[in-house]
């Protein structure tokens, strides 16, 4: 669509006024006097409202949102299904605590989410309040369940900023820098990053080198396999950039897990509720894991985290973890809704617009030097950008220079790993949108 004729549609971008206007100028002042310094900023939006896959700014410019508050808004931005849900819950009853009380639209969603998780059998749910803390628990419920301590993680995770859960995460050195000591016994293996594979080897040709290298090497000479608890892994790395690995990378890791009577963890906190076409990652590769980890996506915006696993895994007794908010009300309502839309029509939304983006983005290595890979499922899209594609020397300051001129024509953009965009709108975003949103990006990449 051209941009001329989207400009008097309210789903597309329209700028009254270069960003940041004043408006947004008073705010990010406002903002930089009294707010910590640590939270990242890529570019000053000062975001007022939200509909669908469309933010507007204090300023009245409109943008179209292809970040989805960082994969959050999975029904859009105020879907009124969810919206209606929050209201009324708010009017009834806001807080009591699931710790110490029942809900029982608490045990609602639990049986819900029990029925949709991967695997077989009896599941039983952990209610928190963000993606951190369902790790948080996962990692002390693999530590309960098998009477051990260590963990294994991956180079490139992110898995929260919460001291446990940092000590997993390894996606940028910022986000540990100074927080030592971290948890013990937390070791690193490469992810399987196929573009840039630290085994030399291609895909149809690898003998899962990511993953066997815990019996070739780690089990060996590091770390018992009879002392770790838990192998924590993305089924499709987020921040670390977006990478998608082969299937029998987590079918071996699962073969690995079951041998070693290791618990399997899956950190599906972006990755899940429909975001790939799927509702959770795992279900292309066939592999469930033992826990579970799920938030972003499950309650439309709302803060939530949960962590899932067998009845006959969660064994933990009373007062061995809680939150005293975890399953809040208001939040367990937003997802009852967001849950119902996903299952309705969204998953397969995302699968079919993201069809649609990727058998254009295919193309993207052979008519633009500095695209060295794309890759993606659903609306879970990583084009990776180089400074040539023979070397593959990353191109961070093109990424962020992409990013910025995209914001500036009023599509909002988010980079992860060192050098790769990533596109995660809103799942119930139309076909004219997505085009719309590639059809920038091309112009804008045939600019640099």
């Amino acid at each position: 669509m051209k941009a001329t004729m989207a400009s008097t549609d309210p789903r597309f971008p329209l700028l009254t006024t270069p960003p940041p206007g004043p408006n947004a100028r008073r705010v990010i002042e406002l903002d930089q006097e009294f707010v910590s310094p640590s939270y990242t900023r890529p570019y000053p939006l000062v975001v007022r409202r939200g509909e669908g896959a469309v933010v507007e700014d204090v300023d009245g410019n409109r943008f179209l949102d292809f970040s989805a508050g960082i994969a959050v808004v999975a029904t859009g931005h105020c879907h009124p299904r969810v919206v209606d849900a929050i209201q009324k819950q708010a009017a009834e009853l806001i807080h009591m605590s699931g710790t110490d009380f029942y809900y029982e639209s608490m045990a609602r969603l639990a049986q819900k989410l029990a029925a949709i998780a991967p695997g077989n059998g009896h599941q039983k749910v952990y209610f928190g309040n963000s993606g951190t803390e369902a790790i948080e628990a996962a990692i002390k419920l693999a530590r309960y369940r098998t009477g051990r301590d260590k963990l294994i993680a991956f180079l490139g995770a992110f898995h929260g900023r919460t001291l446990g859960s940092l000590s997993l995460t390894a996606s940028k050195a910022v986000q540990r820098r100074g927080f030592g000591p971290l948890l013990p016994g937390v070791y690193h293996i490469p992810y399987a990053y196929c573009y840039r594979c630290p085994y030399g080897k291609t895909p149809d040709s690898c003998a899962v080198e990511c993953a066997t290298v815990l019996e070739r090497e780690l089990f060996r000479t590091v770390v018992p396999a009879g002392e770790v608890a838990a192998i924590v892994v993305e089924p499709v790395q987020g921040e670390g950039g977006y990478i998608f690995p082969p299937a029998k990378f987590l079918r071996e890791l699962r073969r690995i897990a079951d041998q070693q009577g290791i618990a399997l963890v899956f950190d599906e906190v972006q990755s899940g509720m429909g975001r790939t076409g799927r509702m959770w990652a795992c279900q292309d590769a066939g592999v469930a894991p033992d826990i579970l980890a799920a938030a972003k996506g499950i309650a439309s915006g709302m803060p939530l985290g949960v962590t899932i696993a067998s009845a006959e895994f969660m064994t933990w007794g009373p007062g061995t973890h809680a939150s005293t908010f975890g399953g809040n009300p208001v939040s367990v309502a937003a997802a009852l809704a967001t849950i119902e839309l996903l299952e309705e029509g969204l998953v397969e939304n995302a699968a079919r617009i993201g069809k649609r983006i990727m058998d254009r983005l295919q193309e993207w290595p052979r008519r633009f030097p500095f695209v060295g890979d794309v890759r993606g499922r659903g609306l879970m899209i990583g084009i990776e950008l180089v400074a040539d594609q023979t070397s593959k020397q990353k191109a961070p300051a093109l990424r962020d220079r992409v990013v910025q001129m995209a914001f500036e024509r009023g599509l909002l953009l988010l980079g992860c790993g060192e050098n790769t965009l990533r596109l995660m709108p809103p799942l119930m975003i139309d076909a004219e949108q997505a085009d719309y949103a590639v059809d920038l990006l091309e112009e804008l990449l045939g600019r640099l």
